[in-house]
């Protein structure tokens, strides 16, 4: 049957108000980036009289935002990493083999999705402060420290996820692989994997995302040393002034390294999630 004429027009008027929600606030932070800062603090001008590259150049001088994008890209991709070798190998198990404790396993690991992280934060301050008094190894204030913090996010989504993946993989594949000789991490390794690439695209940039851009955790477990972007972009704020303009231009370069991944890895995402939760 065709549309009715009002379901079209309400579809396209729909399409019209989410695209102006979306695209109206990043033409804002754009066209700030691009003012001098007495033109941001002045009257508000949907197109600026004056453009100008320079805060994209003084935004790396006015706090260590060098220092802060690397220690980002390292936590960030870290924990994405660790989360999806951890993910792989616990849902491959899960998924392939019976054993005892299997179903509560994946109960246990769906459940942790329902606390929210805040409850995680006193707990994880205790056993960090506690590690480091009796064994010397600093987790407080660390890269290492805060990977794992954001692996008690990212891991359970992941294995749910890969769970769902790996069920969707004949098992013929694994039977045919082990008969020609393979090992059963030579099968995973050969055959499962290959074939997985969607939901392991999905898993990794979830992992990524979650510790880009996570800030409660990054607050209270980082120093000064260790303090990421979520975090530094703060210090744009004084006591007397805010650097409107920089931190517009900041937080774009900053949304770089996530907007060029997804756009990459866009279609395996979308199979990944796909298949993974409709398992």
């Amino acid at each position: 049957m065709p549309e009715p004429r009002w379901f079209r027009v309400l579809r396209v008027v729909g399409l019209v108000l989410l695209t102006l929600f979306t695209v109206v606030p990043l033409y804002v932070m754009v066209t700030s980036a691009l003012k001098p800062l007495g033109d941001v603090r002045d009257e508000f001008r949907w197109w600026p009289e004056n453009l100008t590259l320079q805060p994209f150049v003084d935004m790396w001088s006015t706090i260590d935002l060098a220092d802060y994008f690397i220690n980002s890209a390292v936590v960030a991709l870290g924990a994405a990493l660790v989360s999806l070798t951890l993910a792989v190998l616990a849902a491959y198990a899960v998924s392939r083999y019976r054993f005892r404790g299997r179903n509560g396993f994946r109960i246990v690991v769906l459940s942790t999705q329902m606390f929210p992280g805040i409850l995680f934060l006193l707990p994880l301050y205790l056993i960090y402060a506690t590690i480091g008094r009796y064994t010397g190894i600093e987790l407080y204030g660390s890269q290492l420290g805060l990977i794992v913090t954001y692996l008690t996010f990212s891991l359970p989504f992941a294995i749910w996820m890969m769970v769902g993946y790996f069920d969707t993989i004949p098992r013929d594949l694994d039977e045919a692989a082990l008969i020609d000789g393979a090992t059963p991490v030579g099968a995973l390794w050969r055959v499962v994997l290959p074939a997985a690439r969607p939901g392991i695209a999905a898993v990794g940039i979830y992992a990524f995302m979650t510790a880009w851009g996570e800030t409660l955790f990054a607050s209270i477990m980082t120093d000064s040393d260790s303090r990421t972007l979520a975090v530094g972009l703060r210090e744009y704020s004084t006591e007397t002034s805010v650097y409107w303009n920089e931190v517009m231009a900041a937080s774009l370069v900053v949304s770089i390294p996530v907007v060029a991944g997804f756009l990459a890895l866009q279609r395996y995402l979308a199979q990944g999630l796909t298949a993974g939760a409709v398992k």
